[in-house]
């Protein structure tokens, strides 16, 4: 589950690989949920990734990534002031659907 995490850069020069760098060895499929708001995850970088789990392996093209246009960074977190409801809403229900879809 990728709750808005960064996708082709890395949050420091100790991080150097990325989420984009490892879709043809997963081993599992991932649901990532993002804002079209976040100026940290621009819209690019999640087309980049859709892109790539394409062409990974069974579990990457088995993967979901969802963007609430309307969310910005942090979208779920009710404490801050970028909190959206209806994202954090919709986003909790795909949340368990995959998690009753994917986890025995």
């Amino acid at each position: 589950m990728a709750w808005y995490g960064r996708l082709v850069t890395g949050h420091g020069p100790l991080q150097t690989i990325h989420p984009v760098d490892v879709t043809g060895r997963m081993y599992a499929p991932v649901l990532g949920l993002y804002g079209g708001r976040d100026a940290g995850i621009p819209q690019g970088d999640v087309q980049k990734m859709r892109e790539k789990l394409k062409q990974g392996n069974a579990h990457a093209n088995a993967s979901d990534i969802h963007v609430y246009q309307d969310a910005d960074h942090a979208f779920y977190a009710d404490y801050r002031p970028s909190y959206l409801k209806a994202a954090a809403d919709d986003a909790w229900k795909r949340c368990l659907a995959w998690m009753a879809r994917h986890l025995d």
